[in-house]
């Protein structure tokens, strides 16, 4: 959490053009998992974007550390890339 106290202004400018829209980080406290949401008009073109850009390539070197490995054995993946896309099947208003 507290890595998330201060994001760096150019990462959150990065981040709105690169469509990325109503961005929150969910902590599950007793295990430490983060949940991530973001809303964006095209998740591949959203996620492609940020990860064409230097300051979120910094920005993950920093994050590295609190990230489990995607795959057993995986020695050090970038951490933006530990993510899958969820499919909403129910919304209550």
């Amino acid at each position: 959490m507290a890595a998330h106290t201060t994001v760096w202004p150019e990462m959150l400018d990065t981040l709105r053009e690169a469509g990325w829209h109503n961005y929150s980080l969910f902590l599950r406290e007793r295990d430490g998992m983060v949940v991530g949401y973001l809303e964006t008009d095209d998740f591949a073109r959203a996620t492609a974007r940020m990860e064409a850009t230097a300051v979120n390539d910094r920005w993950q070197a920093t994050m590295a550390g609190y990230f489990a490995p995607a795959e057993p054995g995986d020695s050090g993946a970038n951490p933006d890339t530990v993510r899958d896309q969820l499919t909403e099947y129910f919304h209550l208003d």
